[in-house]
């Protein structure tokens, strides 16, 4: 998908009921392993419970390019790839078995408490800049 490497990926296990009748991940299971490895990135790189973190996914693609199946051994990759002034940009690799089965983006929007867009928090930024090991974008 990209020329920039992951820095930070994490496994996903293929359940039998993530099962469609042509033997393969359903397509919507495939963001919910997405939206799995998002919430693992928050927690280990922010190094806190994205259940504290107000905020909404703005902008979701997605990319099917081969299928998975049961047994499979499944790896999401992402990444930070632009900071904006109230979102987060983060590409990422669904990885089936050494193969890409889906690529994509999502753009996460900071909330505040009254659910409006805000300013991404300083210290988020950081820990990006740290943990990506490269600079990251900025709107």
């Amino acid at each position: 998908m990209s020329e920039t490497p992951f820095r930070y990926e994490t496994d996903v296990t293929v359940r039998f009921r993530d099962l469609d009748l042509m033997n393969q991940v359903h397509n919507g299971v495939v963001l919910q392993y997405v939206e799995e490895a998002r919430v693992r990135y928050f927690r280990d790189v922010f190094d806190g419970d994205i259940a504290e973190m107000n905020g909404a996914i703005a902008r979701q693609e997605i990319d099917y390019a081969a299928p998975i199946t049961i047994g499979s051994s499944v790896t999401v990759r992402y990444r930070v790839s632009q900071i904006g002034d109230s979102s987060i940009t983060m590409p990422f690799e669904v990885v089936a078995d050494g193969e890409v089965a889906a690529s994509g983006e999502v753009v996460h929007v900071v909330l505040d408490e009254d659910n409006r867009p805000t300013t991404v928090p300083s210290s988020w930024i950081l820990n990006i800049r740290d943990f990506e090991g490269a600079p990251v974008d900025r709107d």
